[in-house]
């Protein structure tokens, strides 16, 4: 890797390079689905394309190596050479996947590890057309056919063309005289095939051409261009070498230029071809005013007008051919012209900017300040009785709240971003189970907080995962239960309020809770008395258990029981909830609720002595007002019973505020009931503040780690409060009572 590269420029490459792999990936899938699609294909070639030519400019070479084969493939793709096939698509993927590895490697600042040889010569195997013998026998059938299809010229309208041209003696000469095409066409390999220039040269002079005189072009050859304005030396000299090869005197046939003269009318209005007047000129600089070879009187013309007509178009390559070497000022003059258009256009078209995320997380703060300032100045106009501070605190309100708003929105994100990273963890999948499966995903413009993009990515792959694994029966147990040998499974987002619901549904086997209760006890999770007493709901619940699966053989997909403590894991870290639905026999549906934002936390304030706490309301359920001495104990932890159903209870002062007196009024407490996952539980507080929205600080040095706190905020009457990490405070707290 070229570390002296200019930094800017990498971090553009790998912005740039980054979004295009990504997207690679999910059309790579989609392709399997849509083989004949050429825009896909085409977009898949520019893809690697792009991303080579990035990677060549800063000198990456085993990417580039990588991108030129996979480029190379899907260009023999596009032009439909080579089928595409699950074969193919499993080592594009892994070449895909190497290309990933390495990329990863370079935003890391590491130099690239080649990819390996193996996969290098397979996908070399498949950058060639798939009958080659065939593909080269009709490349070179192609030209010849091309010709014939253009100039549409019968036989007898050629011969007679020729004699307009030439006379009847260059006719009869033409089986007498050697072919020359060979010379020049190697000398024009730039600008055309070897196969176009014999074409061209047969439209022009017919198969088997005689030489022209020498002396009817060499005295122009030495002298200079008169007229600048048309072409000069060295675009003449190019134009002679394409005409008759580098060197090469001319022969003995003259220039058919009646011919050429009509040739350049089909394409004046071409701009990159010469008009008129110019090839006039050229002629004249060629052989001398009026005295241009093979000039025809004009009874010999007229009976060969007819077919000129015809061979017209089959000249048009004469102009396409000799203007890149002899192009003239006014074509030239008229490219910057063309460029300009876009160039007009482009500024408006610039519609984004991209902005470090640092930057965004400091406005971010600074906004997070001012809600603090607001929900100050908030309190104290409230306090104050003053009409004209309230309204002014009023209208602060209201803009603070639209910037807040419109900041987040600078922060956010599409799902989008995860969701693309599916449908290939389902076409692997799928393959590996020997399943058949289709991956439908809603809502994928849903924005959210780009944190939570990240946070989301790892608890999505693992529902997935489960979906496809335990969900989706294998094709031949789908038919005998009556349903399409292909699954489904929906991955689905949606906002809802200031939360987003994420939804993964299958259509397939479901869970049964019998099995579920079976296999709680079987672990010894708990006693076969109390799994007999769980509700549907709550079986359901059991997956979520560190250390349990049904399956009964481990695999490299499932078995181990920790893919669904993960997400259970992370998604209480994220404020979030999960519930689980399922029908035996017909599906399942995972439904988890996160908040847009981590920054800035709408919470209920409680107060424990004369201390601020903040719990996250996104977990408050409900708030009772409770008389202490109509608890009861169960198993040594004491409980309430709201709606018919037992919930621990929980003295938070005992827990955070140790060796304080309690002087909270046993006969009217404040409980809070919170969710923790799928568990309910109450807390005891001792006054209930109210409702505010909270910008999350961490915690300082020495209190980072510190069990059951999130963070810290400052209350709106400038005080601060400590916000509660619940799933932490009970797993830290809750065992020991």
């Amino acid at each position: 890797m070229s570390f002296d590269a200019d930094e800017e420029i990498l971090q553009d490459f790998l912005v740039e390079a980054g979004e295009i792999l990504e997207l690679l990936s999910e059309q790579l899938v989609d392709l399997e689905n849509r083989p004949d699609d050429t825009n896909l294909l085409n977009a898949i070639f520019r893809g690697f394309h792009t991303v080579k030519g990035g990677a060549g400019f800063l000198q990456l070479d085993a990417l580039v190596g990588c991108c030129h084969i996979a480029e190379n493939v899907f260009d023999i793709l596009r032009k439909g050479e080579r089928q595409v096939d699950s074969e193919l698509m499993d080592v594009v993927l892994q070449a895909l996947d190497s290309v990933n590895e390495m990329f990863s490697q370079v935003r890391e600042g590491e130099s690239p590890q080649p990819a390996d040889p193996e996969l290098l010569e397979a996908l070399a195997r498949l950058a060639v057309p798939a009958s080659a013998a065939a593909v080269t026998a009709s490349s070179s059938a192609a030209p010849a056919v091309d010709s014939d299809s253009s100039a549409d010229v019968t036989d007898d309208e050629f011969e007679q063309l020729l004699e307009a041209l030439h006379g009847p003696a260059a006719v009869a000469s033409e089986e007498a005289v050697p072919v020359m095409a060979a010379a020049p066409a190697s000398e024009a390999g730039d600008e055309i095939t070897d196969d176009e220039f014999e074409a061209l040269l047969d439209q022009l002079h017919g198969g088997g051409q005689a030489s022209i005189p020498a002396a009817v072009v060499a005295s122009p050859v030495a002298s200079p261009v008169g007229n600048g304005d048309e072409i000069n030396d060295d675009e003449f000299e190019a134009l002679l070498d394409e005409l008759h090869g580098k060197g090469a005197a001319p022969g003995t046939i003259e220039p058919p230029a009646a011919l050429a003269a009509q040739a350049p009318s089909p394409g004046v209005d071409e701009p990159e071809h010469i008009t008129d007047d110019e090839f006039e000129a050229l002629l004249d600089q060629l052989h001398g005013s009026g005295h241009a070879p093979g000039k025809l009187d004009a009874p010999a013309a007229a009976p060969a007008s007819a077919p000129v007509a015809k061979v017209a178009a089959a000249v048009k390559p004469v102009a396409k051919a000799s203007p890149p070497a002899a192009k003239s000022a006014a074509a030239v003059a008229a490219e910057p012209v063309k460029d300009k258009q876009p160039a007009l256009d482009s500024p408006a078209a610039e519609t984004s900017v991209r902005v470090d995320t640092a930057r965004l997380d400091e406005i971010m703060n600074m906004v997070g300040e001012l809600v603090l300032v607001r929900n100050r100045l908030v309190r104290l106009g409230l306090s104050s009785g003053d009409e004209e501070l309230n309204k002014a605190v009023g209208n602060l309100d209201v803009v603070t709240a639209d910037l807040q708003s419109s900041v987040m929105k600078t922060r956010m994100q599409p799902i989008k971003k995860v969701f693309g990273r599916f449908p290939r963890v389902v076409r692997d999948l799928a393959r590996n189970l020997k399943k058949e499966i289709n991956l439908e995903l809603v809502g994928e413009e849903t924005d959210l907080d780009k944190n939570l993009v990240e946070a989301l990515a790892d608890p999505l792959v693992h529902l997935v995962r489960n979906s496809v694994d335990h969900g989706i029966e294998l094709p031949h147990e789908r038919e005998a239960a009556g349903k399409s040998r292909t699954g489904k499974v929906v991955l689905a987002a949606e906002q809802e309020g200031d939360h987003i619901l994420l939804t993964i549904t299958d259509d397939g086997r479901g869970m049964d809770a019998e099995v579920l209760r079976a296999k709680a006890v079987e672990k010894g999770m708990m006693e076969k008395d109390a799994a007999d007493r769980l509700s549907e709901s709550e079986c359901f619940d059991l997956i979520l258990e560190p250390g349990f699966s049904t399956k009964t053989e481990i695999s490299d997909v499932s078995g181990r029981g920790v893919g669904m403590d993960v997400v259970k894991t992370k998604i209480s870290q994220l404020n979030g909830t999960i519930a689980i639905q399922s029908t035996k026999g017909q599906g399942s549906r995972i439904v988890i609720k996160v908040p847009l934002t981590l920054a800035i936390m709408p919470t209920l304030m409680v107060m424990l002595a004369n201390q601020a706490f903040a719990l996250p309301l996104v977990s408050v359920n409900e708030i009772y007002s409770l008389d202490l001495s109509r608890t009861n104990v169960v198993d040594g932890q004491e409980v309430i019973i709201v709606r018919e159903k037992a919930l621990p209870l929980f003295f938070l002062k005992r827990w955070l505020m140790p060796g304080v007196e309690d002087t909270s009024d046993r006969s009217a407490a404040s409980v809070v009931i919170v969710s923790v996952g799928t568990q309910r539980v109450g807390f005891v507080v001792d006054q209930l503040v109210g409702q505010e929205e909270v910008v999350i600080k961490p915690l300082g040095r020495m209190l980072q780690g510190t069990a059951g706190m999130s963070g810290a905020t400052i209350t709106g009457d400038g005080r601060i409060a400590l916000i509660l990490d619940i799933p932490s405070l009970l797993k830290r707290y809750a065992r020991r009572g």
